[in-house]
């Protein structure tokens, strides 16, 4: 389909010269100089030149037996090129113009016409290869069916080991660096001579300019070679055009991933402007455009592959944590998964990694790497993710409020994923962000505006805020994880649950063990008997429950659960100044590895020279193929207000789903 270009008026008085755009029409005013007498014409243009007229039906009656149309302002006259020029000024039109009688020629104008090939292109299709001559490229679509570039956020570093991401500089930091970008390549084809009165200029808007960088290629091998032509602080750039004939290549690359202010969309132009005297300015003739949208930043789910693990080393005091990281070491080789260990030289004494970063990653057609989101907690494993995450292949983003100001919300063991859904027939084919926050109306603590609006911002996980407030900490991995499951949704929503506990230990103290007693061996041993007379402790296992109930009916609504979906994993919690903290271990918080789940021993009582609560929890979980490994983490970590979950962090595969496949 070809696009309407402009209006091109004509003269019996002098020829007329105009350069064509292949793939757009020109429309012929033969009204506006029509010569005295003259009341039709007709218009004949030679071989490379496809005419036609166009007319209302209503008021105009197509002639018949002649090529000849009354000049009327319903009339029009279109020109479409059929291919290049071989040379200037290579294709005529010529009108003619009759008088009353319809026999003789009053006048004749002339226009000749140069055509020049121009387009501008990306990969609009998504296949990995650059789509030429494109027709759906300036409008960028969703869904399998859906067309439209993608650029990358070039957050990693592929330069050297001590400088910032590739994106921070103006040069092309290495080879390695360019395959973090999009290729774009401007193709040209017509006459020699045709750019000595025109020129190219390919440029940004002033809004999208501090989103993207655009470097052109120069036939060097070196990276210093490549030319930073546009974004950032470049809004045009005049393409050197030698003769008609030229295909340049161009390599994109996205500086801020989408947020509140940026809707992830960014356009790039590519205008043939005309010299019509050296003393006039240049005048737009045609204009291409393609499109990009700058990928999402993806969270991974539980129920995604494991393929690397973060712990913290903590060697000195009571609270070291050597036998919980032996523990951790024999976990992830039956895992088959990577350790990775962050000696207290790196962590500054804070065990909390989950807490400072969330990862995650992104995508393009041609290209896929993880991406570190760091926290704003900022305590001692501050520097950790920047300096010792952020390399080749592995990109970096962060978001801080301006003020400094964060609460717990703000640490990440309150940011969760859940594994793919569909709510109402709708889908989510990467799942859904989960946030915890204050209850609806409260002034309490949420989790800083910064950081939700960019998580709102990616599209394609929708987050579903949760109340979490109520807990000391405030985190959502406090009280729910998900786990693999061989049928069903293909997971199971776990969930701590008070009524559980309280339902487990009636029925052993039933069974005559109310002498049992949580902690054995431990500080604060406490028996079936005494927990269960504990009027406080029903009272505040009362307002546990309702909270997390109340949670459990957001989140059957949010991501289309049913209760079948869901397992209620046996846990105590007690008030102190109004918020929860866990009783004892809180298994739910804990490390999912495939098959293989880390989960914090939990010191129940024990019967039969077994503990009742990991029994329980071995015949919830068991039948699901998943294998139950009770880590002690009660002096490391417990005591401290944490678990396992929060004692690591897991890198994970990404998604087989391509996100810009979806519909948000």
């Amino acid at each position: 389909m070809t696009a309407k270009q402009r209006v091109i008026r004509v003269s019996t008085e002098q020829p007329n010269y105009v350069v064509c755009v292949l793939g757009t029409e020109i429309s012929i005013d033969v009204n506006g100089y029509i010569p005295k007498g003259a009341t039709s014409f007709d218009v004949r243009g030679t071989s490379g030149v496809r005419v036609y007229v166009t007319y209302n039906p209503k008021l105009i009656t197509k002639p018949d037996g002649t090529t000849r149309w009354p000049l009327n302002s319903d009339v029009e006259v279109m020109v479409v090129m059929n291919s290049p020029s071989s040379a200037l000024n290579d294709n005529k039109v010529r009108i003619s113009y009759y008088g009353a009688t319809g026999e003789m020629v009053i006048a004749k104008a002339w226009l000749y016409i140069t055509c020049i090939a121009i387009s501008l292109d990306a990969d609009t299709r998504r296949t990995g290869m650059v789509a030429t001559n494109a027709t759906k490229k300036t409008k960028w679509t969703w869904g399998p069916q859906g067309e439209g570039a993608v650029l990358l956020v070039n957050c990693d570093r592929d330069g050297p080991s001590s400088g910032n991401m590739d994106n921070a500089y103006p040069t092309v930091q290495s080879h390695a660096d360019l395959q973090d970008m999009s290729l774009m390549i401007l193709t040209i084809q017509g006459p020699v001579g045709i750019f000595d009165n025109h020129k190219l200029l390919l440029h940004v808007s002033m809004f999208d300019a501090a989103k993207v960088r655009v470097f052109q290629a120069n036939g060097n091998e070196s990276p210093s070679s490549y030319e930073h032509v546009l974004g950032s602080d470049k809004l045009s750039y005049a393409v050197k055009c030698t003769d008609g004939k030229a295909k340049h290549s161009f390599f994109v690359e996205g500086l801020a991933f989408p947020d509140a202010d940026f809707a992830g969309l960014i356009s790039l132009h590519a205008t043939l402007l005309e010299h019509s005297a050296q003393s006039s300015p240049a005048t737009p003739v045609f204009t291409d455009t393609v499109v990009f949208r700058v990928a999402p930043w993806l969270m991974t789910p539980n129920t995604q592959k494991p393929l690397e693990i973060f712990v913290c080393s903590i060697e000195k005091g009571r609270n070291n944590n050597q036998k919980f990281l032996e523990a951790v070491k024999v976990l992830a080789k039956k895992a088959n998964c990577e350790l990775r260990i962050c000696p207290e030289v790196d962590n500054r004494g804070d065990r909390w990694i989950q807490d400072e970063m969330e990862f995650g990653y992104v995508e393009a057609p041609t290209k896929s790497f993880p991406v570190v989101f760091d926290s704003p907690r900022n305590r001692g494993l501050k520097e950790f993710p920047f300096k010792k995450i952020l390399g080749p292949d592995f990109g970096y983003v962060t978001r801080e409020p301006k003020n400094g100001r964060v609460s717990s919300l703000d640490s990440f063991g309150n940011l969760d994923v859940s594994p793919p859904v569909t709510v109402r027939g709708k889908e989510y084919p990467l799942g859904r962000i989960l946030i915890g926050s204050s209850f609806p109306g409260s002034g309490n603590r949420k989790m800083t505006r910064i950081v939700r609006d960019f998580l709102y911002a990616q599209k394609v996980q929708p987050p579903v805020e949760l109340y979490s407030d109520w807990l000391t900490v405030g985190h959502v991995d406090e009280f729910l994880s998900f786990v693999p499951a061989p049928d069903r949704k293909g997971f199971r929503l776990l969930l701590a649950s008070p009524h559980a506990c309280l339902k487990l230990f009636k029925e052993k103290q039933k069974d005559g063990y109310g002498g049992a007693a949580l902690f054995e061996g431990r500080v604060g041993r406490i028996t079936l008997d005494e927990i269960l007379s504990d009027e406080y402790l029903h009272s505040d296992s009362k307002h546990v429950q309702s909270c997390i109930d109340w949670n459990r009916n957001i989140l059957k609504r949010e991501l289309g659960l049913s209760e079948q979906d869901i397992i209620d994993i046996p846990q105590l919690f007690t008030l102190e100044d109004s918020t929860a903290t866990a009783l004892f271990p809180d298994m739910v918080n804990m490390l999912v590895l495939g098959k293989h789940l880390g989960i914090p021993k939990p010191f129940g009582p024990v019967i039969h020279g077994q503990c009742c609560l990991e029994k329980e929890v071995r015949c919830l979980l068991e039948p699901l193929g998943l294998t139950c490994t009770f880590i002690d983490d009660f002096f490391s970590y417990h005591v401290l207000s944490g678990e396992v979950h929060c004692a690591t962090n897991v890198c994970r595969e990404p998604f087989s789903f391509h996100w810009w496949n979806m519909t948000p």
